[in-house]
């Protein structure tokens, strides 16, 4: 055990003046951009308001190592953590291990959220997780770069390419030796997983396993987006991407050293933050479409609060996840952190829309994403994603050919179901 929580560090225990029972509520808060931070300031105020005490975990950026330190954790039937906050692709892989949150949050403050995502964290009918935030990959550019340059935002992977080479070279010869055409997020990780389904879904090559179960990964479409995303390596993205996840790329671009990048909305707040470089410089748009026939779309994304079913104190766990996930918190932590809301009310609301002017013009991005058939594969997900971004990954670097490797891949998820049934 205590191997296993060497993977996650304690980061602070937030303590009120005890009361006669007050208790300590573990929650493993996400770590990228301001997540922490609003976590602990959340967490904090609902320790104040009931007396209690609460102790902050942080864990992994890297979700697949976060998912393994759970997965270790919960099977062990530890004790010493009692909310996790888990991606959206994760109740049916640990769905057994989580309390059922339906007697401890009234239906009608269920109901305030997208009933997609309600539904995503209902396994055998029990909600094993409650929505916190929710996600979709989306392009931030530079409006002074596009502009100085005469240049418009792209609406196809071409059009980002030809736009990000022009911009790029022109930088580059009035003395900017640092600037690329675009960053991503392509380290061999889940980040990529959500980058490359991104590529495919645009092009019109499906979404790795149908919703029937079955394989559905070969095709040319699917070729096509990946020797098209092959080809920014070393032209309008350097070789380092392949090592980047969210805040690798966020890093170059907020330094003013990307005219394009790929990111969750979460980057907004810090682009715009005071100390930002690229402040009041950057706009957001829809992610490009696979060619003139192809679609926008971004992948679903998003993170939920969850109680262990081992935590000794469930009910006070549960009632830290109706906080945090409630509407006035979500509004919050969208105005300060740029965190999509779950509750639909708020994309109305002018406070949260004046802060993130792009919520309101992508909500049918937010809404209508393409999700990773998760759902589908249920506990094989992490090794269909794996096996998935691990074959995407060869294709960027140049080991690999695209026909070659998602033909092999094809092969291999086969093996993996009978008939559709995973």
């Amino acid at each position: 055990m205590r191997r296993m929580m060497l993977a996650m560090s304690v980061a602070t225990t937030l303590a009120v003046p005890t009361v006669a029972a007050a208790e300590t509520i573990a929650i493993a808060c996400g770590t990228v951009g301001q997540e922490f931070e609003l976590c602990k300031s959340g967490a904090e105020a609902w320790a104040k308001k009931t007396g209690n005490e609460v102790k902050l975990v942080s864990g992994s950026t890297d979700a697949s190592e976060q998912l393994t330190v759970f997965q270790q954790q919960l099977s062990a039937g530890a004790t010493d953590l009692d909310v996790l906050r888990i991606d959206i692709v994760w109740p049916g892989i640990l769905g057994a291990h989580l309390i059922d949150l339906k007697p401890h949050i009234p239906n009608d403050v269920v109901q305030q959220h997208f009933p997609a995502i309600v539904q995503n964290n209902t396994v055998e009918g029990r909600l094993v997780a409650m929505p916190w935030f929710t996600d979709a990959g989306v392009l931030y550019y530079r409006k002074d770069l596009l502009e100085k340059h005469g240049q418009k935002p792209p609406t196809t992977w071409q059009e980002l390419a030809t736009v990000a080479k022009t911009v790029q070279d022109a930088e580059r010869k009035a003395g900017n030796a640092k600037m690329v055409g675009f960053v991503f997020e392509a380290k061999a990780a889940e980040t990529l997983t959500c980058n490359a389904l991104e590529w495919i879904d645009s092009f019109g090559g499906g979404t790795i396993v149908g919703e029937d179960g079955k394989v559905t990964i070969d095709n040319p479409k699917a070729v096509e987006a990946l020797k098209t995303a092959a080809s920014w390596i070393d032209t309008i993205s350097p070789r380092g991407v392949l090592n980047y996840e969210e805040e690798g790329a966020r890093g170059v671009f907020q330094s003013g050293n990307a005219v394009f990048m790929r990111n969750w909305p979460y980057a907004w707040a810090l682009a715009n933050a005071p100390d930002s470089p690229i402040k009041g410089k950057v706009g957001v748009v829809a992610l490009p479409k696979g060619g003139a026939d192809g679609k926008s779309t971004g992948t679903l994304g998003g993170w939920q609060l969850a109680v262990s079913k081992y935590s000794k104190h469930p009910a006070l766990a549960a009632d830290l996840v109706k906080y945090l996930t409630s509407a006035e918190e979500q509004k919050r932590r969208a105005i300060l952190g740029a965190f999509n809301p779950t509750i639909v009310s708020l994309y109305k609301d002018k406070e949260v829309l004046a802060a993130n002017p792009f919520f309101g013009t992508l909500l049918d991005t937010f809404t209508n994403a393409v999700a990773r058939p998760a759902k589908v594969t249920g506990s094989k997900y992490s090794r269909v994603s794996a096996d998935f971004r691990n074959a995407v990954h060869s294709v960027l670097s140049g080991s690999g050919k695209p026909d070659a490797k998602l033909k092999d891949l094809s092969k291999k998820l086969g093996r993996m179901n009978k008939e559709g049934k995973w």
